[in-house]
């Protein structure tokens, strides 16, 4: 067994710098860290062990063996490893300095591993492949972002979709490529059509791999299927078939192709307010609903190789749950025994019989799991433990609910700390992002710390805006209703005030992406109710941050934040920023953020440092050089755990009464 202190010097040499014989811990070369103390390395030894949580996950299966690829750090980042066999060890396949999470041996190559990754998170995936202990080949035009879509029944080609980044967000009508390309001679690359816009996604073969069927996402509430030929390149709307067009947006998602063709498997809301379970006859245009229904969203479809059985994914309040269906007569298959926690992911083995998924809870980390559905087994493929650390014992979270300030029920997921912490306890409010996402009950990583350890309370509510709700409450936040979701968070601050076990003089809000404009907006409104305020990877400014998302995305989120090139819309964009506000911003500001994030460029986080340090705001800023829209190297995220854990003893666990830190 490891000790705290022999896992405290590993990170120390991960961060690449220390000094005074190990008395403080700095930041690594790539990092760059403003008005953020010293972090000593008694603080560092202290955190070391909720640091080395290894998460896993299902990525594919060896065409002809049954051995699984995963996913899971090693050393600094996340990589590709070999599972021969249930509980098996992991053999890496992959050693990248650049996180590597998709990967599959090809088929016609067992040997051959084909990957994607991109560079120092700026999402601009590249194509590889890897051939025994020969060096990765890139397959892919460097100067493009790749995905990849899917592959043909034959096996014999991957589809990928293509589009040109320009690192401004200032090209307009953008397009997407898509294309076939055989990864062991990208000569034999065939390009099928060029679709308009890019908000193409769920890819699918026809059996006789002759049709691909896709959908068009325009927003969270609005999608269409089209079906497109192969050979030439021509599509057609299917659902809902060209010229009907809806009284009110449909969503459509997860589509699978059926065996005989004549047909598609997809989840869709056309007819209440949440995804179910359906079946398109592409002759008639005839819609059958069929499976196991409630208020709750089928948020992924596999059907398996041989076309025999559906494998569904529904999300189920927050929690992800299995169910299986005969794809010939759409009728339930006998309901695995899968462990108590939430599923992700469906990887189908060649033989149709094998089924991976990745399951985690609130007291272990994602493993993987895989499913013998002929004699509807269960066996668990690997185990992630931290040596030291007891999972079983971390705190399970609760469903709350919270009346608004419209009389609307709000809802959330709240983690007690331990009962040994006596008195009023502080409280962390993490908002998700998106907007178009859940918080859900899940294994809390290095924040069981926070609540093990410094017995702090942990809240995530779902905000209006969330998916898992039904489609009219994913809209209540849209346009210039924005701000409706901040006062959800008002009104959750007077749920606090009204628990006697809760602190209500010491309640810190955090969140990342969306999540991160939640935070500064709930700083900008209720800003005296908060001890402090940690903004990861969020907006500050909605018309700058518009301007100058990568164009791949812009249109899509002009659906959802507003079109600022309106001029009523702009001047209430920017009315409501954060940056505009920041002058009532009272608490201490804590700022994350990554140079090369093409989605919130790091230009959001240099706005609101700035403003807020001009009405001379405590202010932490940590940018890191080689990171996105999120840190994913464990040497620049242990940092920003450090540094985060400094913020709150500094900030948020002091006694109401004791002076604030100058």
């Amino acid at each position: 067994m490891r000790s705290a202190c022999t896992l405290v010097f590993a990170a120390c040499l991960a961060l690449g710098m220390s000094r005074a014989a190990g008395q403080t811990v700095e930041p690594n070369a790539n990092l760059r860290a403003e008005g953020i103390p010293a972090i000593s390395a008694a603080l560092a030894a202290k955190v070391a062990p909720y640091t080395e949580f290894r998460p896993t996950s299902a990525v594919s299966w060896h065409p002809s063996e049954r051995a699984l690829i995963v996913a899971r750090r090693a050393g600094n980042t996340t990589q590709l490893h070999r599972v021969s066999h249930a509980g098996g060890d992991l053999q890496q396949l992959t050693d990248s300095a650049e996180p590597v999470r998709f990967g599959m041996w090809w088929p016609k190559a067992p040997d051959v591993l084909v990957f994607t990754r991109d560079a120092g998170g700026n999402e601009q995936q590249q194509l590889y492949r890897q051939e025994a202990d020969n060096a990765p080949v890139r397959l892919t035009d460097a100067a493009r972002k790749h995905e990849v879509g899917g592959i043909t029944h034959a096996r014999d080609r991957l589809l990928i979709e293509s589009t040109d980044v320009d690192k401004t967000g200032r090209r307009e009508n953008p397009t997407l490529d898509v294309a076939l390309v055989d990864p062991l001679d990208e000569t034999h690359s065939r390009r099928l059509a060029t679709l308009p816009g890019t908000g193409w996604g769920d890819f699918t073969f026809s059996f006789d791999d002759r049709r691909v069927a896709m959908v068009e996402f325009k927003s969270i509430n609005e999608s269409y299927v089209w079906v497109m030929d192969v050979a030439s390149g021509a599509r057609r709307r299917v659902f809902p078939a060209e010229g009907t067009p809806p009284s009110k947006p449909i969503a459509t998602s997860d589509l699978a192709f059926a065996r005989n063709g004549n047909g598609l498997f997809l989840a869709t809301d056309r007819d209440g307010e949440f995804r179910r379970l359906a079946f398109l006859d592409l002759s008639t245009g005839k819609v059958e609903y069929f499976g196991a229904g409630g208020n709750w969203d089928v948020e992924s479809i596999a059907l398996s190789p041989d076309g025999r059985t559906l494998a569904v994914i529904t999300n189920e309040a927050g929690i992800g749950v299995l169910r299986l269906y005969d794809a010939r007569t759409r009728k339930p298959l006998p309901r695995p025994g899968m462990p108590v926690g939430d599923v992700r992911g469906l990887v189908w083995h060649e033989n149709s019989r094998d089924l991976a998924v990745s399951v985690n809870s609130a007291q272990s980390p994602s493993d993987v799991y895989a499913i013998e559905v002929p004699r509807n087994r269960v066996s668990r493929w690997t185990e992630s433990k931290v040596a030291g650390l007891d999972a079983s014992q971390f705190q399970s979270a609760q469903p709350i609910e919270w009346k608004s300030f419209d009389g609307r029920t709000i809802g959330g997921f709240f983690v007690r700390p331990p009962a040994r912490f006596t008195g009023k306890r502080p409280v962390i409010i993490s908002i998700h992002g998106g907007p178009e996402g859940q918080a859900r009950p899940r294994f809390m990583g290095r924040w069981n710390y926070f609540i093990n350890e410094l017995g702090i309370a942990i809240i995530e509510p779902n905000v209006r805006g969330s998916t898992g709700y039904g489609k009219t409450f994913v809209a209540l936040d849209n346009g210039m209703r924005r701000e409706d979701s901040v006062k959800d968070v008002g009104a959750l601050l007077d749920w606090i005030a009204a628990k006697p076990a809760l602190d209500a003089s010491r309640v810190l809000v955090e969140g990342g992406s969306y999540g991160g404009y939640m935070a500064l907006a709930v700083s900008t409104h209720y800003g005296e109710r908060l001890a402090g305020t940690i903004d990861v990877v969020g907006v500050a400014n909605f018309v700058s941050f518009l301007e100058n998302t990568e164009s791949y995305r812009r249109d899509l989120r002009r659906v959802e934040y507003g079109d600022e090139r309106d001029p009523a819309m702009r001047e209430f964009l920017t009315s409501i920023s954060p940056v505009t506000n920041a002058g009532r911003i009272k608490a201490p500001l804590f700022v994350v953020h990554g140079r090369n994030d093409p989605r919130v460029p790091y230009t959001e986080a240099l706005q609101i440092v700035e403003a807020a340090r001009r009405n001379r705001v405590p202010v932490w800023y940590l940018l890191a050089d080689n990171e996105g829209h999120g840190y994913a190297r464990k040497a620049n995220v242990d940092y920003l755990f450090y540094a985060m854990t400094a913020f709150l003893e500094t900030y948020l666990l002091r006694e109401p009464s004791a002076p604030a830190p100058k």
